[in-house]
């Protein structure tokens, strides 16, 4: 094997940790980011190692979004702060309808972090990306002193690419369309708050992260005209729907009884004392289409794993106040108003 004159030792990702030179641009960051970033994300653009990424694109509309991740624990049943970056990412991005191609990621690491964690961090990072179908094409790094930080935190920015006649905004529902749901709500704040606080549960509640790219590419299949598309993340369920309805300026109802979730979410959030409409998910998305496009978008929908559970819960309405309302399991009904403070701080 030929020595490598410029890193004569190679990282201890065994026992060693973060230090100041990780982030100075010195040797030491050029280390780290050979032997851990550019290792486990490598590909042509990255391995140019210039300060940023240049490629051609399609002609068409782009889509670009960005997101931190600041979550605690950083690691959870389910994921980890690195796959939750690429998931969260992908899927703003995957809401417009698009096809996810390229993302950036940035850290902020804290000294003294173990580099062992840093590792399998990254490592599930590459992973989630590979699954997800998009390449991490440029990137950054930065380290704060000791209490400064809390490990790692992760900025990632994605842009895709939409396909012609695409175009779901959260500005086009209309009186008489059909809410859709693809699964089951608050697996991914409850995991988190059960990790968080050390509960433990007959049955251990996973989050749901995960990259919707795929089961979105087979919904404009099926629907290219859907109204709109929504992961409802930090706020859950009632203060997504309660922004669709701003934005279009209708009312929105559902139907408290057509709503999926597990029984064991269902008890954690009584024992917590959380309303499960509000916790936040990371692997769920809303759907909002025409009545006529409803059940041929749904069979799409369930056709695919991530959305085998999808369910109709409500429709659009006119509604000058623009509310969201749920009829209740009792016959009864009730204002889904916004998220009101913060339920749990640090989800994602």
């Amino acid at each position: 094997m030929t020595e490598n004159r410029l890193f004569p030792r190679k990282l201890d990702f065994r026992s060693g940790r973060i230090d100041l030179s990780h982030g100075s641009g010195g040797k030491a960051s050029a280390q780290l980011v050979e032997e851990l970033f550019g290792a486990a994300f490598d590909n042509p653009l990255l391995a140019q190692r210039n300060d940023q990424a240049a490629f051609d694109v399609a002609a068409g509309r782009m889509v670009m979004s960005t997101d931190s991740f600041v979550v605690s624990p950083l690691f959870f049943p389910g994921g980890d702060i690195g796959s939750l970056a690429v998931h969260g990412t992908v899927n703003d991005v995957a809401m417009a309808g698009a096809v996810p191609l390229y993302l950036s990621a940035a850290f902020i690491l804290e000294e003294g972090f173990a580099l062992a964690d840093l590792k399998r961090i990254v490592d599930s990072m590459a992973a989630a990306a590979r699954d997800a179908g998009v390449t991490i094409v440029t990137g950054d790094t930065k380290v704060v002193e000791r209490g400064k930080g809390d490990g790692v935190f992760i900025n990632t920015t994605g842009i895709g690419r939409v396909p012609a006649g695409v175009g779901p905004s959260g500005d086009r529902a209309r009186p008489g369309d059909v809410i859709l749901l693809s699964g089951s709500i608050g697996d991914h704040g409850v995991a988190i708050m059960s990790s968080r606080e050390s509960l433990s549960f007959d049955t251990t509640i996973r989050s749901d992260s995960a990259a919707l790219n795929g089961l979105v590419a087979a919904m404009v299949g099926a629907v290219p005209d859907i109204h709109v598309l929504r992961d409802p993340t930090r706020g859950g369920l009632a203060t997504t729907l309660n922004e669709i309805a701003q934005q279009s300026r209708v009312g929105i109802s559902i139907r408290e009884d057509s709503v999926p979730i597990k029984p064991e979410v269902n008890a954690a959030c009584e024992l917590l004392g959380l309303d499960p409409l509000y916790v936040a998910n990371e692997g769920k998305l809303i759907a909002i289409c025409a009545a006529a496009d409803a059940d041929r978008l749904l069979a799409a929908m369930r056709s695919h794993p991530q959305g085998q559970n999808a369910a109709a819960i409500g429709t659009v309405h006119a509604d000058p106040h623009h509310f969201v309302q749920m009829k209740t399991a009792f016959g009864g009904q009730r204002i889904v108003d916004w998220l009101s403070g913060e339920q749990l701080p640090r989800i994602c």
